[in-house]
């Protein structure tokens, strides 16, 4: 597919308005924990400047208008932007100017002033209902902000807001495009999704089938080997009437697994279910803990990791794939007590990457695991985006996205 990026134009001379993903986690002190996404908007920041071009940043961080403080106002402290223009600063190498609104005056005044070379980063945009809301007079008035539109946040990317998909309206089509992570996060996404090579296992986790249902449907016709763990494979054993104890369920969802299970015959896709889990008399990482099948865990016990058996047969799998899609935990990896089955899927995409497997890890959770057993640099790619990386496998176009293709 057509992917337009910022090679496509010189720079010099333009004013670049970049939508950026800067919504990092921050310590009590407002310190950044986490720059990786700021990291990942650099080269794109950095080809605009060589070019000769000045740089407009725009982003969100967290939702000030969904967590206000106890008498009513908005957390100004908490969700600035402004805590992040040191870090960025330094990433950059050059004093990142900061704009103390996105749409008021001295926004304005600041790009108007701005030379080649030089950035300024507006405020947080989610201070106005508007930007969540997709209001086209918000749109257009950060439109004023540059000749150039670059979407550089793949992680918003599935929401039609105004910065992210809206704001597109404003320019012609040969001066709207995407940035070096938006173009890489396609490519991956459509590596796996349009021209995988086989076998191809995708490995699916986390607490809810309903979450990951729409992404198993729409994986059935193409993978080799759909894998399941994490709290959802509990509601396949109920629903083949398993015993799960006091695991996590959906009852609501029993018929559906049943039906997802019947679709991978027909279409000849093996969806793998662990054997077997570790189980715990609570949710700690204190808890008395032992082994049991997944068929028949006793009154009383929940399972929160896949066990030895579970992690033998995935691994087995993982390691004779070629493509390799990992999206959600095999169990509850920030208890160290629950780690095992995580850690050993980690290790085992890590190692079919080394023998030449492409293999993309996507969704917070997976993410801050390979990031945690120090793997990310042992895959092919992670992806920045969690909800924007789901839906697009389960087949849904992104606003953000059509804005641009068209």
């Amino acid at each position: 597919m057509d992917i337009k990026t910022i090679d496509s134009l010189n720079f010099a001379g333009h004013k670049a308005l970049i939508r950026v993903d800067f919504n990092v986690p921050l310590d009590k002190q407002y310190n950044v924990t986490d720059d990786s996404r700021i990291r990942a908007a650099v080269p794109t920041i950095q080809k605009i400047l060589k070019d000769g071009g000045a740089v407009i940043l725009m982003s969100h961080l967290g939702r000030p208008l969904k967590k206000l403080k106890e008498d009513g106002t908005v957390d100004y402290a908490k969700h600035t932007l402004k805590n992040v223009v040191a870090r960025t600063s330094e990433l950059l190498g050059i004093e990142v100017k900061f704009a103390g609104d996105c749409i008021g005056e001295e926004a304005f005044a600041l790009s108007a002033a701005l030379k080649p070379g030089e950035v300024i980063l507006l405020e947080n945009l989610r201070f106005y209902n508007e930007e969540e809301k997709g209001d086209a007079g918000f749109a257009e008035k950060l439109s004023k902000h540059g000749d150039v539109y670059v979407n550089d946040a793949f992680g918003t990317a599935h929401r039609a807001h105004a910065s992210t998909t809206i704001v597109a309206n404003y320019y012609p089509a040969d001066k709207k495009m995407f940035g070096y992570l938006m173009a890489a996060e396609i490519k991956n996404a459509d590596k796996v999704i349009l021209s995988a090579e086989k076998p191809f296992t995708a490995i699916l986790g986390g607490a809810k089938v309903s979450d990951k249902m729409l992404i198993i449907e729409n994986l059935i016709p193409k993978a080799d080997n759909i894998i399941i763990g994490g709290g959802m494979a509990y509601t396949f054993f109920k629903a083949q009437g398993g015993k799960i104890g006091s695991s996590l369920v959906e009852d609501d969802r029993l018929e559906t697994a049943k039906e997802v299970l019947a679709k991978a015959a027909a279409k000849g896709c093996r969806i793998l279910l662990p054997v077997d889990s570790i189980v715990a008399d609570k949710f700690a990482n204190d808890a008395d803990s032992k082994e049991a099948d997944n068929d028949n865990i006793p009154d009383g016990w929940m399972g929160l990791d896949i066990g030895e058996k579970a992690i033998e047969e995935f691994t087995e799998v993982i390691k004779n794939s070629k493509t390799i899609l990992w999206n959600g935990p095999m169990g509850v990896f920030e208890m160290e007590k629950f780690q095992k089955g995580t850690k050993a899927v980690a290790e085992a995409v890590a190692a079919a990457t080394q023998d030449g497997a492409f293999s993309l890890v996507g969704g917070g959770d997976s993410v801050a695991a390979v990031n945690q057993f120090g793997l990310a640099d042992k895959v092919s790619y992670v992806s920045t985006g969690g909800g924007a990386l789901l839906e697009y496998f389960e087949g849904k176009e992104l606003p953000g996205i059509k804005a641009i293709r068209g």
